[in-house]
């Protein structure tokens, strides 16, 4: 190989050798400004210990807002609930008192006309006519229904005896009925007071 051939050759490594090196430079530079905007990046994210304390006294304090609000709500919720309750119980009876009216105000009408009449039938027709009424009025609307009946058979559970005899029975039978038991729906309220014929 000639002189020249070997100068060219060496000229030429020196260069790619130079570019490579450059390019290693520049490489490193480049990672270099990548690792100090990654640092200063971390910096920019991570907050101060000052800046953490104020975000959690302010999400303490949002909590704190929010419990006093539930609490509050609760509260007011708890005292509708008891004020409810007690408007139920105190005027729960409300609606029989009003159907109950009439029938009262049947009665005052009884009264006066007996005042004018000497006829005893027709003012205890009135009555009858009220008490007919009442009692319908009772059993449709409220589902209140009567029990005990001379004849029947006699029923501890449902049944007061007052006074009782042996008789000609086979089981326990009502002789007479002081005064009807009551019930509402399923649920007795009066007890039927009778005196009761027990079987021999």
């Amino acid at each position: 190989m000639s002189e020249e051939a070997e100068n060219t050759e060496e000229v030429q490594g020196e260069e790619i050798k130079s570019e490579i090196s450059s390019e290693e430079k520049d490489a490193e530079s480049v990672q270099a400004e990548e690792g100090a905007e990654t640092e200063e990046a971390a910096e920019e994210q991570e907050p101060t210990a000052d800046e953490k304390i104020a975000a959690l006294e302010k999400e303490n304090a949002d909590l704190k807002d929010q419990l006093l609000r539930r609490a509050a709500d609760f509260d007011n919720y708890r005292k509708r609930m008891i004020k409810e309750k007690q408007d139920a119980y105190d005027y729960a009876n409300a609606n029989l008192l009003g159907d109950l009216l009439e029938s009262l105000d049947n009665f005052d009408r009884t009264i006066e006309a007996a005042k004018d009449t000497k006829n005893a039938k027709s003012i205890a027709d009135g009555i009858k006519m009220i008490n007919k009424s009442l009692v319908k009025m009772l059993e449709e609307k409220y589902n209140l229904s009567s029990f005990g009946k001379v004849g029947e058979a006699f029923n501890p559970d449902s049944h007061e005896a007052l006074r009782s005899e042996n008789g000609d029975v086979k089981e326990p039978e009502i002789k007479e009925v002081y005064l009807k038991g009551y019930k509402l729906k399923e649920r007795i309220i009066r007890h039927a007071k009778v005196s009761v014929v027990m079987p021999e």
